[in-house]
């Protein structure tokens, strides 16, 4: 049966793939067909990631601290050596800082940026080569509704996606020679274990005001992981630079 978003004989590499969202897409990728190498810093849950996978001796993992940005490029060498050249690049791994800004300092900023921001930098990098990433190949990058909202105590965090959200932009007409397609997710609440954590310690008159902004209710992962297969697949062949927002229709009000 003729199927635009399979990912048939494609290999996606996922990065914070141990939980959340980036585990969410790793499950959805390999049941679409895909080969997936799953990245991340904790390897008991990237164990146990790659337990959930489809056929899971199929797929691989490389832990890994995406703190350590100069390091990239030598994983980058490893995993395309063994695993062969990557058609499609899931950057899910993130950090968050929630503080006033009276209180963030210069390396607060520089140590959410690192991971959340220039860790993607650095893999399109080398991706946009040839010897590591096939042409035609799709990048999809998860940002967040705070790169176009804003919201007290996140300063931080929501420069850092939103710089992802600029980029992009600039990034996919180079990449355009390629074929390759790059791509932002912007999701908004969404129920990870995280979160759910968060929502937990709230008020109920704090829970309720949080909940009340989503006219669907709050997001499930499976949700984010949906639009990324759509954004991986051939189905989004003319789709690039854009950002995908999957918010609930939070911002559409």
């Amino acid at each position: 049966m003729y199927n635009p978003f399979s990912l048939e004989d494609k290999t996606v590499l996922v990065t914070g793939a141990s939980s959340g969202i980036g585990q969410q897409c790793a499950i959805d990728c390999s049941r679409m067909g895909a080969k997936v190498i799953l990245i991340a810093r904790n390897e008991i849950r990237l164990q146990e990631t790659l337990s959930l996978l489809d056929h899971p001796e199929r797929h691989c993992y490389y832990k890994f601290d995406l703190f350590q940005t100069d390091q990239i490029k030598t994983l980058v060498d490893e995993i395309v050596e063994k695993q062969g050249k990557i058609d499609g690049f899931v950057y899910a791994a993130g950090v968050e800082k929630t503080l006033p800004i009276k209180l963030l300092t210069p390396d607060d900023y520089i140590n959410v940026f690192k991971v959340n921001t220039l860790g993607a930098f650095e893999f399109i990098r080398y991706f946009s080569n040839k010897k590591y990433f096939r042409d035609g190949g799709h990048i999809v990058l998860i940002s967040s509704i705070t790169s176009i909202i804003g919201r007290g105590g996140v300063s931080a965090y929501a420069a850092s996606k939103g710089a992802m959200v600029s980029a992009v932009r600039s990034m996919a007409l180079e990449l355009a020679k390629k074929k390759i397609c790059i791509n932002c997710i912007s999701p908004g609440t969404i129920l990870t274990p995280l979160m759910q954590n968060f929502l937990s310690d709230l008020s109920e008159e704090d829970y309720q005001k949080r909940v009340s902004g989503f006219p669907l209710g709050l997001g499930e992962v499976v949700d984010v992981s949906n639009a990324c297969i759509y954004l991986l697949s051939d189905a989004s062949r003319w789709v690039t630079g854009q950002n995908l927002i999957v918010d609930g229709g939070y911002t559409a009000r």
